[in-house]
């Protein structure tokens, strides 16, 4: 931790609690050790990559990429134990260790395959060795069951082959001698049980003589003893001497392993401080998303421009009680150095500075804040505070004593790369002296180009604030009718502390408090009540501003949505004046052809019509060259030309040919098809909902009425009113 971030700065600002928050959020037991260890961190590209890693986990969370589970075991007990020479661990410990293995290489590959989203994450990973060398020797003789493997060794198998054979002759043999003894009559009805994990016979007591093997007990009426059978005993002794074999066998096994991974040590802690720090970043992340942080620009110039700040820990609070927060906007820069905060007690004056500090000091450990994305600030290498009352029992101080050894602390360490917290500036003395050396230390500070927000009541504070070019006053605003706070924050005037006014709310009787007003000086009277007049001016001031500003919103946006409406105006004009043109030409065209064709009808001269077909076409194209100039062509382009012409006029002539042979059918065809849509039209009965055009037109509308004879058809934008027989049906309606 920074040795300019005390401790006391820490407790001032309640950082711990924001600590707890987070470590809740962990889901390993070294991860919330992790987070309970955060300080501030010294240097700034370790305070950037640790910046950089939360937001990277932050982003995750709205990507299809989630960061894989990284949960795991604490195996530091283990790690610490494979150190020590000739030791070995027990099964399920080697277990965890390849877990852990195989999570870390799984973040490793992870990270590497989405080096883009996550780049800070894929550096931290570059420092970490990759190998499956630990994860593929456990598993080579651990079973995931916990087990030993039976190939491990030779040994082994054969030992386990031996107990499993000896293991059956038991079996065999207990079987024998309970049928024997049942034959005989010698056993009780439950014939067997279990002693000492041994099966025994239930025999007799009666018959306890007639039946060889040894006696393990008997039942409390002693009706019943417990005997193993004597061939039973001969295998058992057998088996537990192979059982012990089994042991020694697996701890030798064991011991290999050990020393086969010992070297490996040093990296098992790698991963498991990766796993742990991965935890705390996690739980970080989870604690932003709840608080809705972000990560604010960080500057490399003096300035912190905090935008829609909210304390966390007060935030969460009510946030739990359904009680709504006011944010705080605050700016501190070079042309705004100091601000001084004044108001009436239980304004928000205190929580507004600790909101401030606290979010400095969070962002300077890694954790990110509750800001608008626009805000942004700047690292700090001295965070100072001097918040609460601090009188200590223990060193016979009085709060001004005490608050004197802070502010020699303040001048020892304050200097141009400080941000200083004081809360309660000169509280604990007279206040005309203690007012005057508040004075004092406040230029100290501001001649060591520090940046600060202190609270005062002192009305000396507030005047030497205006006094100082680059020292800004400050209020949190009061509602001067309910005398209730509003804890919003307005730089650029001091507030009055409204003393007089919050007694009476509270119930002092107004003789009293006319008796403390003719104790007090005038001037000061007279200054407060300046001041308070002033406030509640601007107060009245801000709210007409503000509904002015809201006015100008609403008429922008109604300004914007008749430029809109407008524009979709203008574009539906120009579309339909096109169509407009476009049919009309479509008209001209077919008219010509038209009257070709019925010239043609009329006298059938072929070549007539051929030379009044090219006279025309000869004559809209010179009226599409007048209309579509172009540039002067080179030789190439004039060769191009010719082709195109001459490819141009063997078609032309193609078409001619094709158009006369064709156009007799096709006038025949077009009187048949026109002779059956009239009769269709004729018998057909338009109904409300029909899509229909009127004739020669290529408008399609919808019937809305009918009436008789008379129909309104609706195009969307326009109605028009014809008769049924200038109607032509384009979709009956459904």
């Amino acid at each position: 931790m920074s040795k300019n971030i005390s401790e006391k700065t820490l407790q001032d600002l309640e950082f711990t609690t924001v600590l707890t928050q987070i470590s809740e959020f962990c889901i390993s037991s070294l991860g919330k050790e992790k987070v309970s260890e955060i300080k501030p961190i010294v240097g700034k590209q370790k305070l950037l990559r640790e910046l950089y890693l939360v937001d990277e986990y932050l982003s995750s969370f709205e990507s299809d990429n989630r960061i894989p589970n990284h949960g795991f075991d604490n195996i530091l007990e283990s790690i610490k134990r494979l150190a020590i020479e000739n030791s070995f661990l027990e099964t399920d410990a080697f277990l965890k260790i390849a877990t852990t293995s195989n999570t870390v290489n799984e973040h490793i590959k992870f990270f590497k395959k989405f080096e883009v989203q996550f780049p800070t994450f894929y550096q931290l990973t570059q420092n970490i060795e990759f190998t499956t060398y630990i994860n593929d020797e456990i598993k080579k003789i651990i079973e995931i069951s916990g087990e030993v493997k039976n190939n491990a060794s030779s040994e082994l198998k054969q030992i386990r082959r031996s107990i499993n054979n000896v293991r059956g002759k038991i079996g065999a043999s207990f079987s024998s001698a309970l049928s024997k003894a049942i034959a005989a009559g010698y056993l009780d009805d439950i014939k067997e049980t279990i002693v000492d994990n041994q099966r025994v016979l239930a025999v007799l007591a009666m018959h306890r003589r007639k039946v060889s093997g040894s006696l393990l007990g008997s039942s409390k009426s002693g009706n019943i003893v417990y005997i193993a059978p004597q061939a039973t005993l001969a295998y058992s002794r057998e088996y537990q001497n192979l059982v012990y074999e089994e042991k020694q066998e697996v701890v030798r096994i064991l011991k290999e392993l050990s020393s086969l991974l010992r070297p490996q040590v040093s990296l098992l802690k790698n991963y498991v401080n990766f796993l742990a720090h991965l935890d705390s970043i996690g739980a970080k992340a989870k604690y932003a998303k709840e608080i809705n942080a972000i990560l604010p620009k960080i500057l490399d110039r003096k300035k912190i421009y905090f935008k829609n700040a909210f304390h966390p820990i007060l935030r969460r609070k009510n946030n739990l009680q359904k009680v709504e927060t006011v944010p705080q906007t605050l700016s501190l820069h070079d042309n705004q150095q100091i601000i001084v905060i004044s108001g009436p007690n239980a304004g928000g004056k205190s929580i507004t500075l600790k909101t401030i500090g606290l979010l400095q000091v969070m962002i300077q450990s890694g954790i990110l804040i509750p800001v608008d994305e626009r805000s942004e600030t700047y690292i700090f290498d001295t965070i100072l505070t001097d918040i609460g009352d601090n009188q200590s029992i223990e060193n016979q101080l009085s709060t001004y004593s005490y608050r004197l050894k802070n502010m020699r602390y303040f001048l020892r360490k304050c200097h141009d790369n400080t941000l200083f917290l004081i809360d309660e500036f000169g509280t604990g003395s007279d206040p005309e002296l203690g007012g005057a050396l508040a004075e004092i230390f406040l230029e100290e500070f501001y001649g060591k180009n520090a940046f600060g927000i202190i609270t005062t009541h002192y009305a000396n504070l507030k005047v030497l604030a205006n006094e100082l070019d680059n020292v800004t006053n400050a209020n949190m605003q009061f509602n001067e009718k309910t005398l209730e706070p509003l804890y919003k924050l307005f730089i650029g005037q001091a507030g009055s502390s409204f003393t007089f006014e919050v007694a009476q709310k509270n119930g002092i009787p107004f003789s009293l408090i006319n008796k403390a007003k003719k104790r007090v000086e005038t001037g000061k009277i007279r200054l407060d009540k300046t001041i308070s007049k002033l406030q509640k001016e601007r107060n009245k001031l801000q709210a007409k501003t503000e509904t002015l500003e809201k006015q100008k919103t609403k008429e922008q946006e109604y300004l914007e949505t008749l430029r809109e409406k407008e524009e979709r105006i203008q574009d539906k004009l120009a579309g339909f004046q096109n169509l407009y043109d476009n049919n009309q030409r479509m008209l001209s065209l077919g008219r010509k052809i038209n009257e070709l064709l019925n010239k043609y009808f009329q006298t059938n001269n072929k070549k007539e019509l051929s030379i009044n077909f090219n006279k025309w076409v000869a004559d809209e194209k010179v009226k599409h060259t007048k209309k579509n100039p172009t540039k002067p062509k080179t030789k190439s382009q004039k060769q191009k030309a010719k082709i195109v012409a001459k490819q141009m006029e063997e078609t032309i002539k193609k078409v001619e040919k094709e158009v006369l042979d064709k156009v007799v059918t096709v006038r025949k065809e077009k009187k048949k098809e026109e002779a059956k849509i009239a009769r269709e039209k004729a018998s057909y009965n338009y109904k409300i909902g029909d899509k229909v055009k009127i004739i020669d037109s290529n408008s399609v509308g919808t019937i809305d009425i009918i009436d008789k004879k008379k129909v309104t058809i609706n195009y969307g934008i326009f109605t028009t009113k014809t008769t049924i027989d200038k109607l032509e049906l384009v979709q009956k309606a459904k």
